[in-house]
C-alpha cells in the first residue's frame, strides 16, 4: 500500500475507522460542518473503494462501507514517508526535530520511553 490518500479522503477515512462500517449518510453526519454534499462523500469513497481502501456491502436499496485498510497500517506508512522525505530514513533525526521545535524536556521525553518499552514487552 503505496498509495497517498488527499485530505478530504483521509478525512472520511478517519470516520470509517472510528466507526468500522457506515452509510455514506452517517459518515456525512459524523463530517464537521459545513456539511458535505452526499454527492460528494459518496464521490470520495467510490475513489477509496479504486484506491483500495474501502469495501462495501450492500444493505437494502444502498451500500454500506468499512476500511479495508487497518489506521496503523495506513498511519506507520505515512510516518515512514514523513522520515524518508523530511529526515533522510532517520527516525532519530526526526526525533531530534521534534524535540527541539517543540521545546521536550527530559521529563516527557521518559515518559515516551517508558510507553516505547511498555509496548515493547
Amino acid at each position: 500500500m503505496s498509495k497517498q490518500l488527499t485530505k478530504a479522503e483521509e478525512q472520511i477515512m478517519h470516520v470509517l475507522w472510528d466507526l468500522e462500517e457506515s452509510s455514506v449518510k452517517d459518515i456525512i453526519e459524523k463530517l464537521p460542518n459545513p456539511k458535505p454534499a452526499y454527492n460528494t462523500v459518496s464521490t470520495i469513497i467510490r475513489i477509496l473503494e479504486t484506491k483500495e481502501f474501502v469495501g462495501h456491502r450492500p444493505m437494502g436499496r444502498g451500500y454500506i462501507y468499512f476500511p479495508i485498510i487497518e489506521k496503523t497500517e495506513y498511519t506507520n506508512q505515512s510516518l515512514h514517508k514523513l522520515v524518508d522525505g523530511y529526515f533522510g530514513g532517520s527516525f532519530k533525526s526526526m526525533v531530534s526535530f521534534f524535540m527541539k521545535k517543540n521545546d521536550v524536556d527530559l521529563k516527557d521525553l521518559e515518559s515516551i520511553m517508558k510507553e516505547i518499552n511498555k509496548e515493547n514487552k
